[in-house]
Order: structure tokens, then sequence, then C-alpha cells
């Protein structure tokens, strides 16, 4: 009975499309839902015993021969922080960060909401931790490159596309369309002596 009920809140996490990571001391990770797994690019079994860092392939995790928690920025680290708070009760809820992390041989920035609560599990004190990625909002609040006669928005591959192409491809907005009152008496004065 234990292992199916075991089985059944596995499955609960692993539902839940947000990364989910289960940490102990130092920011080792004990267990990861499969939204982890996929975020990291590998099966949970390689990422469990590793600290968050090295998982998250943050740039400060070689810093310095100890690793993830070891080096001079890791003591700004806002999930070593949260994860640390947790662990001594406290809940932490989705703090701001930025990760410059490893992608290959490149490093880039990554943004994301942090939220860590603490667990208990037979005895050994735990934190939650769950990752919400903003990189695609973080990225719209910056400057977009947009054709100041057309309006078109020139995206990462050089391509040009309408504002409600790139709106519909980087986020879940819809566009409905309308006219303002000044582009009604630019483009349509008629109709605008008519209604009156």
């Amino acid at each position: 009975m234990a292992s199916a009920t075991a089985a059944f809140y596995k499955s609960i996490l692993d539902a839940i499309p947000s990364p989910i990571f289960v940490a102990e001391d130092d920011v080792r990770l004990v267990d990861c839902n499969a939204a982890a797994a996929r975020l990291l690019g590998a099966a949970p079994e390689l990422l469990l015993r590793r600290r968050g860092g090295e998982v998250l392939h943050c740039v400060h995790a070689s810093d310095v021969p100890g690793g993830c928690g070891r080096g001079p920025h890791c003591a700004d680290c806002v999930v070593r922080a949260s994860v640390n708070a947790s662990l001594s009760g406290h809940k932490v809820v989705r703090q701001n960060v930025r990760l410059d992390i490893m992608a290959g041989e490149t490093s880039v920035s990554a943004h994301f909401l942090v939220t860590t609560a603490p667990l208990e599990h037979e005895g050994t004190r735990l934190a939650l931790l769950i990752l919400e990625d903003i990189s695609e909002l973080v990225m719209l609040r910056g400057i977009l490159p947009i054709c100041m006669y057309c309006k078109k928005i020139r995206n990462d591959e050089h391509y040009w596309q309408t504002v409600e192409q790139y709106f519909s491809r980087h986020t879940d907005a819809s566009f409905s369309h309308g006219i303002c009152p000044e582009c009604m008496a630019e483009h349509f004065p008629a109709e605008k002596l008519s209604s009156v």
C-alpha cells in the first residue's frame, strides 16, 4: 500500500508543469519531477546528489575547485539563500532571480521566479524548490527592435514579423483589432462626420 501511495504522489508531482526539485543541505538535490528533468535535459538519476548550481549549469559553479556554494558569487545566490531559508523553516515565494548559465560553450542569462518551502520527510529537513521560467517576459520588457515605418519587429533570427506574429510566438496573448479616434479621423473622415 505504501508503494502505491508513493507512486500516486510521484505521478502528481510529475504532472505539475513547473520544474520542482527537492533539496537538502548544501542545495544537494535528492529528487525532482519530470518537468525539472526536461528543463535540464537529463534523466533524474543523473541530477541527484549533485548541488543545484552544478545541475542548473551556473557559470559560477566551477569558479573554485570546491564547486557550487564555495565561490565568491555563491554568497549572493538567490537559489541557495532561498533553499537555506526553507531548511530553516521559512517559505520564499516567487523571488526574482537572473541566473547566468552555460548553454554548451556559451553563457546565457535565464530569469526565474524562485519559490521554496520547508518539507520534512522521515525526520530529514528538506526544501521544495520550484523554478518558474520568466525569461520570455523579461525579454518582452526589454527593448524590441521595431521598424519606424511599418512597425514590424525584428526577431532573434533577424527576420521581420508583424507585432501580432511576434507576440503570438512569444506569449499567450491574442489580439483584437479596432481603430483609435485619431486614425478614424485621418483614414475615414466621412464616417466620422456621418456618426456625429
